[in-house]
């Protein structure tokens, strides 16, 4: 990074007299708990009075290692991650950025979904991710911006981001929006990387957008999901009803832009790793994979519900399991992380029910998600699910009926899957009766280990902060049928089997989507477990950058060749085309390959 982003302490000599023997304390200690660190901060307070926060000691270690006898930075990177907050956020090998797109009318009519009107369907005005999206204006460059510098500045690296574009259904929203939004989000990402801040400019912009539009929203009407006179697209359709008609001047970007800020991309000191989106089953076609592809998506968030087309039915979802069975196909055909959400407790369902929907999860070639949120029905006010509780048609499940079906999910999760979520983070103000619990995962693994069980997928055995040597690790090969492909689960493991790295191969058996997949093999994804490093680092005992992907991806060569495919194709985001290029891929229109029957020839 050229230019670090603004801090908030500015040292004078006081502060550096206080802060360098602290630092030196921190440097010295071995095994610093939080406690030990409360104390140490106590003993080193600020001149003026009060305790440095984490940001502070965080922003003075990277502004005083490497003088007056501290270490560089790059000698003891553990420094950095004793003084970490939330060193979760980014165990998993990338920085993950969640950023909201504008209310919209949405194509469901879902009993069970919120329909908080300030908000994309589905998403509450005081979930956190959604505060942060409305105190930025829903707008992807504030958005973006802000959150990489709330993690630069609580010591998370900020080099290989996540991008998670969440909101009601991504497909429904205009083209022009779509492109104009991811377009933003990578300007932010570059302009972060070189340390310059446009958000006063972008606000000044909104301003001024505000000021031509004086009949801008203001949201004062929601929907009472006990009378629904109202259903949400129709209140969000007269609040934001200038909005919708119109095309803000700043909210258009062309695809040549888009297209520019991809290039920019690959070499930028903030790189996007993966492009998420979510949408729906039944806005799925072979056109929209493909478009979505363009637009640089690597994995699509995409909510199943249920398995039951009589529970779709009773709930209006709007399609039925068929649509999942089609978007699943082709979404696979195309190359993409299939993270599919799945709701038990849906009005019509039963606990039991529920634990054989979840079974055909699995068990059904046409689904096998690589990821998976499990999302138990949760009552909100404004759904119009409060009705069918009023009239006694639906309950919420016991906490031992919940745990039960959930404990059952833990169970029947294959390795290859991770569950990325198994209860939504919903604030408990904002549901009427039924669990409140968010650490549901916790208690559900807990009651596995009395029976001497433990969750399989990949969440419940990432290394995270482990240390671990090459010498322990093994790679180890699981084989499933899909609708279109035969998959291969490659993943680096420890004997106690916790992953260090895996790489999802795909062998196809349809025909491909686009002239380039033809003859091709395709590496859906390659991930390495690890706090995540900088670009570029290695730190002793750490996963990051010790080789493992590479090593993967000569696996998957050896394997698509013997499976007699002439090219191994990858669905790469734009911030790793680089990695893939020195690994002897080349750049295609949507994919990147290597040429597996000339390399065969060569030898």
């Amino acid at each position: 990074m050229s230019r670090r982003p603004p801090q908030t302490l500015e040292m004078d000599e006081a502060q550096r007299a206080q802060l360098l023997p602290l630092l030196h304390e921190i440097v010295a200690a071995e095994g610093l708990s939080p406690k030990r660190l409360n104390r140490l901060q106590r003993r080193f307070p600020r001149p003026e009075g009060g305790l440095y926060s984490r940001s502070d000691l965080i922003h003075a270690w990277r502004e005083l290692a490497g003088t007056a006898g501290l270490p560089r930075c790059e000698e003891r990177e553990d420094v950095l991650l004793r003084l970490r907050r939330k060193p979760q956020r980014s165990a998993s090998g990338v920085t993950p950025v969640s950023i909201l797109t504008r209310p919209h009318p949405c194509p469901g009519e879902c009993i069970f979904c919120p329909a908080d009107v300030r908000m994309p369907k589905s998403y509450l005005a005081d979930e956190p991710g959604a505060q942060r999206a409305e105190q930025n204006a829903f707008d992807p460059y504030l958005q973006t911006w802000t959150r990489l510098q709330t993690y630069w500045h609580t010591g998370h690296p900020t080099d290989k981001i996540e991008l998670i574009i969440l909101g009601g259904t991504w497909s429904f929203y205009p083209e022009h929006y779509q492109v104009w939004f991811i377009k933003r989000s990578f300007d932010a990402l570059h302009d972060f990387g070189r340390g310059i801040d446009r958000r006063a400019e972008v606000l000044a912009a909104l301003a001024a957008e505000s000021a031509l539009h004086p009949e801008a929203p203001r949201v004062n009407a929601q929907v009472d999901g006990r009378l629904m006179q109202r259903n949400y697209n129709q209140v969000v359709g007269e609040v934001w009803r200038d909005e919708l008609q119109r095309s803000p001047a700043h909210e258009y970007a062309t695809w040549e832009e888009l297209e520019a800020a991809h290039q920019e991309n690959e070499t930028a000191a903030c790189r996007c790793v993966g492009l998420v989106i979510e949408t729906r089953p039944d806005h799925i076609s072979e056109e929209e994979v493909l478009r979505v592809r363009r637009l640089g998506c690597t994995k699509v968030q995409i909510g199943i519900q249920s398995l039951n087309d009589a529970v779709l039915a009773a709930n209006r979802r709007g399609h039925d399991v068929a649509a999942t069975r089609r978007a699943l196909r082709l979404l696979r055909r195309a190359g993409f992380k299939i993270h599919a959400h799945w709701m038990p407790n849906l009005y019509g369902s039963t606990p039991e029910e529920d634990v054989a929907d979840f079974a055909r999860l699995f068990d059904d070639v046409d689904f096998r998600p690589d990821e998976l949120k499990i999302y138990p029905c949760s009552l909100i006010e404004s759904a119009e699910l409060m009705q069918r509780h009023e009239d006694g048609s639906w309950r919420p499940w016991t906490h031992d009926e919940l745990l039960a079906v959930l404990t059952a999910c833990l169970r029947r999760t294959p390795e290859y899957c991770r569950l990325t979520r198994v209860i939504r983070d919903i604030p408990s103000t904002d549901i009427v009766v039924g669990n409140q619990l968010t650490n549901f995962r916790q208690i559900a693994e807990e009651e596995l280990a009395q029976g001497g069980e433990r969750s399989r997928d990949i969440r419940a055995r990432e290394i995270r902060q482990r240390q671990v040597r090459a010498e322990e690790l093994q790679l180890d090969e699981q084989r499933y049928r899909t609708s279109c492909s035969e998959e291969v689960f490659l993943q680096v493991i420890t004997p106690e089997r916790d992953i260090a790295a895996f790489l999802r191969l795909s062998l196809p058996t349809d025909a491909p989507l686009t002239a380039e997949l033809r003859d091709a093999a395709m590496v859906r994804e390659v991930h390495v477990y690890g706090q995540s490093l900088r670009l570029g680092e290695a730190a002793a005992g750490n996963a990051q950058h010790a080789g493992l992907g590479t090593r993967l991806l000569e696996r998957a060569a050896v394997l698509a060749r013997k499976a007699g495919y002439a090219r191994l194709a990858v669905i790469s985001a734009t911030g790793t085309r680089d990695y893939y290029r020195r690994r002897g891929y080349v750049d295609g229109e949507l994919y990147q390959w290597r040429d597996l029957a000339q390399e065969a020839a060569a030898t």
